[in-house]
């Protein structure tokens, strides 16, 4: 059975994407089988990943609204060897519209999910904001990772997706949903970094990682160019930071 882990944070600018792709990229280089699921209408893991997300049908908004539409045929292969996507563009923005009415509409991502076979990972890119596509994304899996800038008001949001969580387990009868790990991201030596990972530190123990991610110009310039860490600068700091992090996510234990 797959792991299925979703990178979540209602911010944008906290690494969501940065973190799915050279994840699962890691995963893939590892021999892992990895489908890699963006739940964001920005697309940016296909454009991470060199795709024109534009052009892609099925896309995940078919794959959700559309019951002919099996998830084997929303799944295309990328440049890396073991890595498949299911990838997202703008079309994606109509689905709380269109699935409103639909009393299965906070379980579309997890009928479709629970049909994929023979991945070892199934890991999900959310969009920066907390309505029906991320209460999808919690239905479907049961590892939350948060990748949380250390900047100013990050400790709100982070505090706000773990009572998120809370709600989803109770409302839904979701008990295996976990935060299973929070990542800080954007680490720059400052006092006011330094002080957000101490609190960071204090209120989630070991579930915050031993890896800081930070800011490394490689990871930037890899992702303008349609490519991972792992394509563009293997030996770099980012690299090294990020290979670090998918070891520890590869080592937590499953419940």
């Amino acid at each position: 059975m797959s792991r299925k882990i979703a990178f979540v944070n209602e911010k944008g600018g906290s690494c969501k994407t940065t973190l799915a792709v050279n994840v699962a990229a890691y995963f893939a280089r590892q021999g892992r089988r990895v489908c890699l699921v963006d739940m964001d209408p920005q697309g940016q893991v296909g454009k991470s990943l060199g795709l024109d997300v534009a052009a892609v049908k099925p896309s995940v908004f078919e794959l959700l609204i559309d019951p002919q539409v099996a998830v084997e045929d929303a799944v295309r292969p990328t440049a890396i060897e073991n890595l498949s996507v299911i990838a997202a563009n703008k079309t994606l923005v109509d689905f709380p519209v269109v699935a409103a009415a639909d009393p299965d509409r906070v379980t579309k991502l997890k009928e479709k999910l629970d049909g994929l076979r023979g991945f070892d990972y199934v890991l999900v890119d959310s969009p920066p904001s907390l309505g029906l596509l991320t209460l999808n994304i919690m239905m479907a899996v049961k590892e939350i990772v948060i990748p949380v800038s250390l900047t100013f008001l990050a400790l709100d949001g982070c505090s706000e997706i773990v009572e998120t969580v809370e709600n989803v387990k109770k409302t839904y009868r979701k008990r295996d949903l976990r935060v299973s790990m929070v990542v800080p991201t954007l680490y720059r030596r400052t006092n006011l970094a330094d002080a957000i990972l101490a609190k960071l530190g204090d209120f989630f123990g070991d579930r915050l990682s031993k890896t800081v991610v930070g800011y490394n110009v490689a990871i930037d310039e890899a992702q303008s160019l349609g490519q991972t860490i792992w394509q563009y600068a293997p030996s770099s700091r980012g690299a090294e930071a990020l290979a670090a992090l998918s070891d520890e996510i590869a080592a937590l234990s499953v419940e």
